[in-house]
């Protein structure tokens, strides 16, 4: 039987064109604009992205003119395959943007695939993550009439070599320096309080994350001055998870921090604008002394490793 690995991932702009297509699929997305008219829906999405598009292609001229996760997804596709060897094929799947569940569906169906292992790079479940992802891909494999056998993971915050991943990121922000003289902040991101409260389980499995690595530091000899979480990337005037980490960075005595994108595992415009650009922006007119953030797993070797083991689980 032949079968392939699939990476599904949020995806962002591969260039400054694909801005408008990117807030156009995302907000159209059933899991993320919530309402029972899909005609609402597309009113609403198109509200949003006409309004946000400039302002998001400034962002993005910014990193370069395009989203950094596409190829840091294409980056880690090839060291996964170079792990697991050629008995499995490893291709990603964008949610909205190239490459889309469709294209890779057909080309997957072509190559005669008849079982994939589905791996959703988000280390905490969410519906308008995880499973928005999922659920694409099992409608674009059934549009075309393709009858592939489906495993799939949903999350992988508890997964021990993930989190020694993390652990090895936060060494490298550290640096020579001592962990002590530190706040720490894990930064998740945000998500509608609504959607938690109508039981989406993200906010649970974050803070179980955290504190599971609050454990895993200490076991590996990092004792920061304060360990905290905090939510980014709110959008519209809904009450989303709290405490923000805006409100946050205002609160600390301590001005010298690191913070650590818990919700991430590829670099995007979330942590290469929004942490390491405006967040330090922030951060400096309030004064900070040192503010740092961790990359994400990306392609380090133990994320790799992860991914391997988490497909191996699945065999």
């Amino acid at each position: 039987m032949r079968e392939a690995i699939v990476l599904l991932n949020m995806g962002g702009p591969n260039n400054l064109d694909e801005v408008e297509m990117f807030l156009h699929n995302m907000f159209n997305d059933p899991y993320i604009i919530r309402t029972k008219s899909s005609l609402l829906r597309r009113f609403i999405a198109g509200i949003i992205t006409l309004s946000r598009t400039k302002k998001s292609q400034d962002i993005y001229r910014k990193i370069g003119g395009k989203s950094p996760l596409v190829d840091h997804t294409k980056t880690l596709v090839n060291r996964l395959q170079e792990a697991v060897g050629n008995e499995v094929t490893v291709d990603f799947v964008m949610r909205y943007t190239p490459p889309m569940a469709n294209e890779v569906c057909q080309r997957l169906k072509k190559q005669g695939i008849e079982k994939v292992y589905l791996l959703p790079l988000y280390p905490q479940y969410s519906s308008t993550t995880a499973q928005s992802s999922l659920d694409d891909f099992e409608a674009a494999a059934h549009a075309i009439g393709w009858s592939v056998i489906t495993s799939e993971i949903k999350h992988f915050f508890a997964n021990e070599m993930y989190n020694r991943c993390l652990i090895e990121r936060i060494k490298e922000s550290l640096g020579e320096e001592t962990a002590e003289s530190f706040e720490l902040i894990f930064s998740a991101h945000g998500l509608p309080q609504q959607i938690v409260d109508q039981g989406d389980p993200y906010q649970r499995h974050v803070v179980a994350h955290v504190a599971l690595m609050e454990k895993t530091m200490k076991e590996a000899g990092l004792f920061f001055h304060g360990v905290h979480l905090a939510y980014q990337s709110k959008v519209g005037p809904m009450k989303w998870l709290e405490p923000s980490l805006d409100d946050t960075l205002h609160t600390l005595q301590n001005k010298r921090v690191i913070i650590v994108p818990i919700a991430f595992t590829v670099d995007n415009s979330e942590t290469d604008f929004e942490l390491a650009i405006e967040y330090a922006e922030v951060a400096h007119d309030l004064g900070y002394e040192e503010y740092r953030v961790c990359r994400c797993p990306n392609d380090h070797p133990f994320f790799v490793q992860t991914l391997k083991e988490l497909y191996l689980k699945m065999k």
